[in-house]
């Protein structure tokens, strides 16, 4: 199992997992202080797994809202409280291997940025669901998915290679998947005015896009095609629970078919940053 899954059972070894990959991107860190030297090989590969963990908070932050919000609402309030505890988990996880030392100083600057607002959001998760918190909650976690946007886009900047954008590309979708299913229970809550079906239609078309460019793109492999052939099956039944009127069985359908698409787009995220090892190694 990769150490990036969003399923509720973390994989054995996870905290050797951390350690490694902590390490690694010191290693890079440390490398980028000298900017005029060439980049060694393990920097090269910890970039990708920085860009991918990095992202990784853009969905995070998105997936504790939308669990919160169901909270709120009483959907299926078992397994969306096991979703948020994850997603808090999954997020004090990766600030323990948020490393801000070493990286030019506009990325260490954006890395303490995604820590600071994660901590924002934590606090406010931690307090029981009510109308002003989860409107609140859902703006701090919009908050901190710009700050994680900024830093993933200044690592893929660092990354000497075009591959890069399509990891962050990748996993972006994880996002647009939490975001759209946080929103459907915004409106289903009567919260966040006319906006937030403006957001879902931009975040609906932005995701068929990004499906259609990663199809298109020159780097794939039997594993990519193949996740991307069950990534668009899942959008089908994803996209018809979303037009679904905002109800107790839409809020269920979104709350279960959000979860299998965001599984199936972190797998494929995987698969992208793996390639851009590759590449770069």
């Amino acid at each position: 199992m990769p150490c990036f899954s969003f399923r509720p059972h973390p994989a054995p070894g996870a905290a050797s997992c951390r350690r490694s990959r902590r390490n690694a991107l010191r290693a890079a860190a440390a490398v980028l202080l000298a900017p005029a030297l060439p980049l060694s090989a393990q920097a090269r590969l910890a970039l990708a797994t920085a860009i991918n963990r990095t992202a990784r908070f853009r969905a995070l932050s998105q997936r504790a809202a939308k669990a919160y919000g169901q909270l709120y609402l009483q959907v299926a309030p078992l397994r969306s409280r096991e979703v948020l505890e994850l997603a808090r988990k999954q997020i004090r996880s990766g600030l323990q291997d948020l490393d801000e030392q070493g990286w030019p100083p506009e990325v260490a600057r954006l890395l303490a940025e995604v820590r600071k607002s994660a901590g924002q959001l934590d606090a406010l998760l931690a307090q029981a669901p009510a109308k002003d918190t989860y409107l609140t909650a859902s703006k701090q976690a919009d908050y901190m998915l710009a700050t994680a946007d900024k830093a993933t886009q200044a690592l893929e900047q660092l990354a000497p290679a075009p591959s890069a954008r399509l990891v962050n590309t990748a996993g972006r979708q994880r996002m647009l998947s939490q975001r759209l299913a946080r929103d459907y229970g915004l409106a289903a809550a009567g919260l966040g005015g006319g906006g937030v079906r403006g957001q879902m239609a931009q975040d609906s078309a932005e995701f068929q896009a990004a499906l259609a460019q990663l199809a298109a793109a020159p780097i794939s492999t039997p594993a990519i095609r193949s996740a991307l052939e069950l990534g668009q099956a899942q959008w089908v039944f994803f996209d018809a629970a979303l037009k679904r009127a905002p109800d107790m069985r839409g809020l269920e359908d979104v709350a279960t078919t959000s979860e299998r698409l965001l599984e199936v787009m972190d797998e494929l995220t995987g698969l992208y940053e793996a390639a851009l090892r590759d590449v770069l190694g």
